[in-house]
């Protein structure tokens, strides 16, 4: 039997890597963007090419409203990926209260709301997966700013909450830390040295090697499936041994 599938932040990068990773005959993807149909619509035949269904749904996640219609427009979903973020780089002396909570709103808040929404429907039918996409950085304190940290934390520990509130109706909820993978987003970020900016942090890894957005896909597709009823409430890292839990 297929999946109904919600990935926010499909258009490129990791969600996009794990919206074909999931894509096979049966799976009907919902892939997330924002003002990015184009891009979208390139993943999407991607998945459609594998034998999986695609449709696009643009929202904004900074606004609580346009989450809860995202909600809506996903329909009943089994898996919901919160992966989509709001980078920030700004440091703590000239960081703008705006700025905190822009980010809190897409990092956290929508993710909330999304669960809040979806979760409800997993619950109804006793079976869910929610993998919220966190980061590597809440254990070492950056180099990403205060307000992206800060709010990876709080994503971490709104996993473990819902974790343990949704667990007795089936769902599993765990968290995703990608570690050092490169993406066009970090490429725009480090203005295009980001395999500069990313040679420190390989050289620390166990694995010694740039990471890309499907070396994600395999964990992903085990937190997924039915085998792993037992798992839940994680941070399971895929950094190549950047760092050790």
């Amino acid at each position: 039997m297929g999946q109904r599938i919600l990935i926010t932040g499909a258009r490129r990068g990791i969600g996009a890597a794990l919206a074909v990773g999931m894509a096979r005959p049966g799976n009907s993807l919902l892939l997330h963007h924002l003002d990015a149909a184009s891009e979208a619509e390139t993943v999407a035949g991607l998945c459609r090419d594998l034998g999986a269904q695609a449709e696009l749904l643009d929202a904004d996640l900074a606004d609580p409203a346009a989450v809860r219609s995202l909600a809506k427009a996903a329909g009943p979903v089994d898996v919901l990926i919160n992966n989509a973020a709001k980078a920030s780089n700004v440091e703590i002396s000239v960081l703008a209260l705006d700025e905190w909570q822009k980010t809190f709103a897409v990092n956290v808040t929508a993710p909330m709301l999304l669960a809040q929404a979806l979760g409800a429907g997993m619950a109804e039918r006793g079976w869910g997966r929610i993998i919220n996409v966190v980061s590597p950085t809440v254990r070492m304190g950056g180099p990403s700013g205060p307000a992206y940290v800060a709010s990876k934390a709080a994503l971490i520990g709104l996993t473990r909450s819902l974790a343990r509130a949704l667990g007795p109706a089936g769902i599993t909820v765990n968290a995703l830390s990608p570690g050092a993978i490169r993406t066009e987003g970090e490429a725009e970020l480090a203005d295009g040295r980001d395999e500069e900016a990313h040679a420190p942090l390989v050289a620390t890894q166990a694995i010694p090697r740039s990471l890309v957005p499907e070396d994600l896909v395999a964990t992903v597709r085990l937190l997924v499936s039915d085998g792993s009823g037992a798992l839940t409430g994680q941070v399971i890292e895929v950094g190549g041994g950047l760092i050790f839990r």
